[in-house]
């Protein structure tokens, strides 16, 4: 694979208001320890529209929060969003617009771009999912490896993150079935669908079908 692929600009359309964060990452991955500082900025800023409904969370119009989700701050919550019952958001987290975190489902440290949709029992930490992703229920980013050491992503050759905590990095209109595990340092191309219960690591390509980890083909046009 190219190493182009691996370049942030291949993977998102960038709201505004993060594209200063996103212009000064070479790749993807680089975004994930930004994002409690750029959270913090933001939320000392203001966005136009934004209200802040508690210290630490600030929130667009037309937000619904279900009274039994939790909000750790800091925390921006776009426009439209939902965040249904039991939702937990533990900190250094941006949602963009008219996104849905649904039932049970866990956020740390991340960054969910427009449109995109964790619904049901899905955990992401460390990770930057992109505009229309949508996770299946039950999907997770995995973002530690077993023995600690730091995160690396594997394409054509291997990059060291330096960081001991990355889940994954899935692109605008990426599709992730039920069940499945993206292991630490998994990266999914635009457009690309993944089959339930797969356990990815890697990098997958753009416009691909995951049926397996040996068994990816790419989607005709």
């Amino acid at each position: 694979m190219n190493k182009s692929v691996l370049t942030k600009e291949l993977f998102f359309d960038v709201p505004k208001y993060l594209q200063e964060l996103f212009e000064r990452c070479k790749y993807a991955w680089q975004i994930i320890p930004e994002i409690k500082d750029v959270a913090a900025e933001l939320l000392k800023q203001g966005i136009r529209g934004y209200s802040l409904i508690a210290d630490g969370v600030l929130v667009g119009e037309n937000v619904s929060i279900a009274p039994t989700a939790t909000i750790i701050g800091p925390c921006i919550i776009g426009e439209g969003s939902e965040l249904r019952p039991g939702a937990y958001i533990r900190g250094n987290v941006i949602i963009g617009k008219n996104c849905v975190v649904g039932n049970s489902c866990e956020l740390k440290n991340c960054i969910l771009l427009d449109f995109c949709q964790v619904p049901h029992y899905n955990y992401i930490g460390d990770s930057v999912l992109g505009n229309h992703c949508h996770m299946g229920a039950g999907a997770i980013c995995s973002n530690l490896k077993a023995d600690g050491t730091s995160v690396v992503v594997r394409a054509e050759c291997s990059y060291d993150t330096a960081l001991r905590k990355m889940g994954a990095i899935v692109a605008d209109y990426a599709d992730v079935g039920c069940g499945c595990v993206l292991n630490p340092g998994t990266v999914i191309g635009r457009g690309t669908s993944v089959y339930p219960l797969t356990s990815l690591r890697g990098v997958i390509a753009s416009g691909c079908i995951v049926k397996s980890a040996d068994n990816i083909i790419v989607r005709r046009q």
